[in-house]
């Protein structure tokens, strides 16, 4: 279903009535969590350090976009930031939480990014800063923001990777064990750099480039850090996860090993994020295309100006 976009409203869509069964994530409980943290402020700076990445990389882009989405809009950093920008003249701000969408102005719409609703071709920019990791069907999303593309339309995406929160995860994980006797998912499973290019590739997108950087947060103490988390909207929302109330015992115990094994000598805790920055182009004909294996015309030994061998022949010494 499509929505038509009128210039100064909120559109709400619903959530699906029924969980789904194999889902990774709690989508009502990621909602929540939204939610909540649209009624705090002083926890942006994660998505903040994100968004300005995709800024950045807009910035190398001599090219214009009229119509832009930004997915996960939060309290509407990026989408400000966009709107001040030469050539993007409408922008549709999107996010799970409605609280969110009330601190920012514009055309907004409250929307899972798992069931968008826009028609095929609506925009010539889609970005979204740290919210398709809470997405169960990634490659589904890509596809459903392929399609959403106009040709020759870009996507900027930044999404957290693997090597996000390793400190809080062994920690916890190693805490629960020994007091426990056994482990809960505790911290979400995240998209593997490796994994990236061949899923916008899937999606059907042409160009795609994925890059990392980390940033490596300091906390007093590891209950800091959760406090954090949750301020962003980033606990835990795995299906799978424990629905009673941690231990005492564990948390204090898994504070004590964060503070032990990763400690610096001021006594902070780090806490490292992998945000992981994908672009890629809806195609177009116009594009750069790969060329045919075995068309080239110039022998790779008369570029270097080397010595070609059969494969296996031992070089001289």
């Amino acid at each position: 279903m499509a929505y038509s976009l009128p210039a100064n409203a909120a559109i709400f869509t619903t959530m699906p009535d029924a969980p789904n069964p194999l889902a990774v994530f709690d989508r009502r409980a990621l909602r929540r969590h939204r939610e909540r943290a649209a009624s705090r402020s002083g926890f942006g700076f994660l998505f903040e350090d994100a968004a300005e990445q995709l800024l950045d990389r807009l910035d190398d882009i001599r090219r214009v976009f009229p119509i832009a989405l930004d997915l996960g809009c939060r309290d509407g950093f990026l989408t400000r930031r966009l709107a001040a920008r030469h050539g993007v003249e409408r922008i549709i701000a999107a996010d799970l939480a409605p609280r969110f969408l009330a601190r920012t102005e514009g055309v907004r719409l409250a929307a899972d990014p798992e069931l968008l609703p826009f028609a095929p071709e609506s925009f010539d920019l889609v970005v979204s800063a740290l919210a398709l990791h809470w997405v169960n069907d990634l490659p589904g999303t890509l596809l459903q923001l392929r399609r959403a593309l106009r040709p020759d339309g870009l996507l900027l995406v930044s999404l957290l990777g693997g090597e996000t929160l390793t400190e809080l995860r062994a920690a916890l994980m190693e805490a629960e064990l020994a007091a426990e006797g056994g482990v809960s998912p505790r911290v979400s499973p995240f998209a593997l750099l490796r994994d990236l290019g061949g899923l916008l590739q899937r999606a059907g997108f042409a160009l795609p480039v994925v890059d990392s950087h980390v940033v490596t947060a300091t906390y007093p103490d590891a209950l800091a850090l959760m406090r954090d988390l949750r301020g962003m909207g980033e606990s835990n929302a795995v299906a799978e996860r424990r629905r009673s109330f941690s231990r005492r015992a564990t948390i204090a115990r898994a504070a004590a090993l964060y503070a032990e094994r990763f400690a610096g000598g001021d006594g902070r805790i780090p806490a490292t994020f992998e945000i992981l920055t994908l672009t890629a182009w809806a195609p177009h004909a116009a594009q750069p295309q790969p060329v045919r294996p075995g068309s080239g015309k110039t022998r790779l030994a008369e570029a270097l100006g080397a010595a070609e061998r059969p494969a296996g022949e031992k070089v001289p010494r």
